[in-house]
């Protein structure tokens, strides 16, 4: 059960402490924050509500636990690592609960997220002893004029403190996504976790604690954004920020300065079904991919554009397949369950109505109960809809005819989003064509959008990000590389 067995030690009465050198602590605000269940719509936890004094000190500590850190032999940084994932692991059920009851996850995929989490974490430890144990060794005559007089060595070195924040939807595995690769390459982190997932986050980091990672070395802050964001994202003690959200990402690249940002901002990834494409195929892919953790994915299906000769088809199938979807609470298992949030909830049906209002065909009645909304496929969409355009976060999939394929990739590339996008034919080489041809950061071909393996690299292109992630990509954005130039008095040649 959350907060109870080796997770005492991260409450006080019924309010989450939060985390700073090595200890789990509460804030001199006295103030807490609210994380209201999506199910029942009512206070479910409470965390600390840090001030802006607090996150100084955390940052102070961060930067001499890092300097300490980057001086720790990368087996040993990994070892504590691979320690921290089998915690995790072994602590699944707790953890799995406050996601259930945080941000509504089904039970099942819960479990799934941090189990994953762990693999993450263990991957991440092998692959940086590889790429941070190998650096460069050049020499000057490979450059026209010089002689051989300069050998250059080159090393990897971490960049200092970095500011994680992840998103509500994936609160343990787009968290370590970001402290993995910051700790193996030498780095410390801070982490900010949303609002909802909190506690599912600080309960992740006391895996990191009971692992014996050094005081001050990782740190999680939590809190209202309104006051202690900004002044998270603009510290002059950061070096970094690996952001996954929405919109706020935008502000925060304006605002963070000379630092590297790795960010991911959602998208509008569009599935293109051509005429020859397996149907069955694609319609249980856009059911997967539209409608898994009722679509608040930025990986989910976003808008289905069909060619016009077999879409009647293909809605007649994903129809008939969203109808057979469980409705009802996370504890449940059901497929489609609450909402994050109310205004998230409002946001939807705001889409949904306009849709309505301009025409669209509805292949389901739309239902609402609080944050609890139906599955809905709706058919027929235009682009003066909302719906074919914004990112809905929810479980409403839109379908838009199209009559060529280059409409469809018109469509596509004329979004302001590029994350992903899928296409559904039986011809590799329309298949190929039509991936090179869509701007966005990755195409699945014959599969719907998705985050992972987490090995494999994950960016978006135009509103949708900057940088990219997998687990090597993130710990290639965590380093600097560092020349150490040694100057011969003549010129050396081997075997010469």
């Amino acid at each position: 059960m959350a907060g109870t067995g080796v997770f005492t030690d991260i409450i006080d009465g019924d309010i989450y402490k939060y985390y700073a050198d090595g200890e789990w602590k509460k804030s001199s605000s006295g103030k807490s924050v609210s994380i209201v269940n999506p199910t029942t719509r009512k206070t479910h936890y409470r965390v600390q509500a840090c001030t802006q004094e607090e996150v100084n000190k955390v940052m102070e500590s961060a930067k001499i636990a890092q300097k300490s850190w980057a001086k720790t032999p990368l087996w040993k940084r990994a070892e504590l690592l691979h320690k921290a994932a089998a915690i995790l692991k072994e602590h699944k059920t707790p953890i799995a609960e406050c996601l259930v009851k945080e941000i509504a996850k089904p039970a099942k995929d819960a479990v799934t997220e941090v189990v994953r989490s762990g693999d993450l974490i263990s991957y991440t430890a092998e692959e940086g002893v590889r790429i941070l144990g190998e650096g460069k060794f050049l020499v000057s005559d490979s450059f026209p004029g010089n002689e051989r007089t300069k050998y250059c060595l080159t090393s990897k070195i971490p960049l200092g403190v970095i500011l994680a924040i992840p998103p509500f939807n994936y609160p343990v595995n787009l968290a370590v996504s970001k402290i993995g690769p910051a700790l193996i390459a030498g780095n410390s982190l801070v982490l900010k976790p949303p609002t909802q997932g909190a506690v599912a986050a600080l309960h992740m980091v006391h895996c990191f604690h009971l692992a014996g990672f050094p005081k001050g070395l990782i740190s999680c802050i939590t809190g209202r954004g309104s006051e202690i964001g900004d002044f998270l994202t603009m510290h002059p003690l950061v070096n970094c920020i690996s952001f996954t959200g929405g919109d706020t990402g935008v502000a925060i690249s304006k605002k963070a300065g000379m630092i590297p940002l790795q960010m991911e901002l959602g998208g509008k990834d569009a599935c293109i079904i051509l005429e020859d494409a397996d149907i069955d195929l694609a319609a249980s892919n856009i059911v997967k991919g539209g409608f898994s953790y009722s679509g608040q994915r930025c990986t989910a299906v976003k808008v289905v554009l069909v060619m016009e000769s077999v879409a009647d088809e293909l809605v007649e199938k994903v129809k008939s397949k969203v109808g057979k979807l469980t409705v009802g609470s996370p504890e449940e298992d059901c497929d489609i369950t609450p909402v994050v949030t109310e205004s998230s909830a409002n946001y939807i049906e705001g889409l949904v109505l306009d849709a309505k209002e301009k025409g669209a065909t509805f292949c389901h009645e739309y239902k609402r109960d609080g944050n609890l909304i139906w599955p809905l496929l709706l058919d027929n969409v235009k682009p003066d809809m909302r719906i074919a355009w914004e990112e809905p976060f929810g479980p409403v999939v839109p379908v838009i005819r199209i009559k060529s394929v280059e409409e469809g990739i018109h469509h596509c590339n004329a979004s302001n989003f590029g994350l992903q996008g899928c296409v559904f034919t039986k011809d590799i080489n329309k298949a190929i064509l039509i991936s090179d041809a869509m701007e966005t950061g990755t195409v699945q071909i014959n599969s719907a959008p998705a985050r992972g393996p987490d090995h494999f690299p994950f960016q978006g292109l135009k509103d949708s990000g900057i940088g990219s992630q997998g687990i090597t990509n993130s710990i290639n954005m965590m380093i600097k590389v560092k020349s150490i130039v040694i100057n011969l008095p003549s010129p050396s040649y081997t075997m010469g």
